[in-house]
């Protein structure tokens, strides 16, 4: 095969964008600029950038998933106006107080902005408040649920980060919160004490464990002991009370028992009652529910859906 000698016009400031340091891809791309394997360099450079972006534009989307879809992060961190979230404000803070007898809070500014954000946050700070519950000079309030999220796989913790990076940044101005006592973290989900790897995701109900972790399903469907969340007894009995303005709703009992539980309801009822709000019965469920499925676990993708719901189906009967 002749190769025949090619020269490519190229504009000076082509030629300054294109410069890049030849020690980075093997020398024999970089033979002299007459050489006919300057066009192949060219080409090979272009895939790579292409692969590059195609990459990048993958984790953001991954990172877009697992914050709308799963973890709900809108829900704390974005103000909500009369028809939901005000999304021109998003991750801007949100409305919502959380109170406790150690704690007083509001959802933090989690936008980019350097200054009443997180813009001015390293990855490692980012990942510590996600994954630790740990701000940059207090342990957060136990409310942001760091336990539920340390299942995270390094990729996917990678991606929240991109994407909550390439939000708009938002100034605010939060009244200050309000923390004393002792700040720990919740138990987490048995067997989602550690992060996940890619590998352990490709098995169906370890899949489930680790979706049922980032929705913090368990944070409302755990029953207590001894007035404190018992995951290892109580994992999925419910009996959690929410005070909404629609009044008062109690979580449900989502383990396999027949009558108590959801173990008579067939997988399609499950399915509906996830993503869409619906009970059994075909009437609402309560707003904390019904809100979350509407706005975020209507999301999910067919796949995850069935694999949370084949991880309920394991919950041992509980009264």
């Amino acid at each position: 095969m002749e190769l025949r000698k090619t020269r490519l016009a190229l504009s000076p400031e082509v030629e300054e964008k294109m410069r890049i340091d030849r020690t980075s891809i093997p020398s024999l791309l970089f033979l002299s600029q007459g050489s006919g394997f300057l066009a192949l360099s060219v080409f090979v450079f272009l895939i790579f950038a292409f692969l590059s972006a195609c990459a990048s534009g993958d984790e953001l989307a991954r990172g877009r998933y697992l914050v709308e879809a799963l973890m709900a992060c809108d829900n704390c961190h974005t103000p909500r106006g009369p028809d939901g979230y005000d999304m021109s404000l998003r991750f801007s803070g949100g409305t919502q107080v959380f109170s406790e007898k150690d704690y007083i809070v509001r959802g933090s500014n989690i936008s980019p902005d350097h200054h009443a954000g997180i813009g001015a946050w390293s990855d490692a700070r980012i990942r510590a408040a996600i994954v630790e519950g740990v701000g940059p000079t207090r342990r957060l309030a136990p409310v942001m649920p760091s336990e539920s999220y340390r299942v995270l796989t390094p990729q996917d913790l990678k991606a929240i980060i991109g994407f909550l990076r390439a939000a708009a940044p938002v100034s605010s101005s939060l009244p200050p919160q309000q923390t004393g006592g002792a700040l720990e973290q919740r138990p987490a989900i048995p067997g989602a004490e550690a992060p996940f790897t890619d590998a352990d995701l490709s098995d169906r109900l370890k899949r489930g464990l680790y979706l049922a972790s980032l929705a913090r399903c368990m944070s409302c469907h755990t029953g207590e002991s001894g007035g404190a969340s018992d995951p290892k007894g109580r994992l999925g009995a419910g009996g959690k009370l929410f005070r909404t303005r629609a009044g008062v709703a109690v979580a449900s009992n989502i383990t396999s028992h027949p009558t108590n539980g959801v173990g008579a309801w067939t997988d399609e009822e499950l399915k509906r009652a996830i993503t869409h709000g619906i009970g059994q019965n075909g009437a609402p469920l309560a707003p904390t529910m019904a809100n979350l499925s509407r706005a975020h676990f209507s999301k999910m993708t067919e796949e995850d859906v069935d694999a949370l719901v084949a991880w309920i189906r394991t919950l041992p009967p509980r009264e």
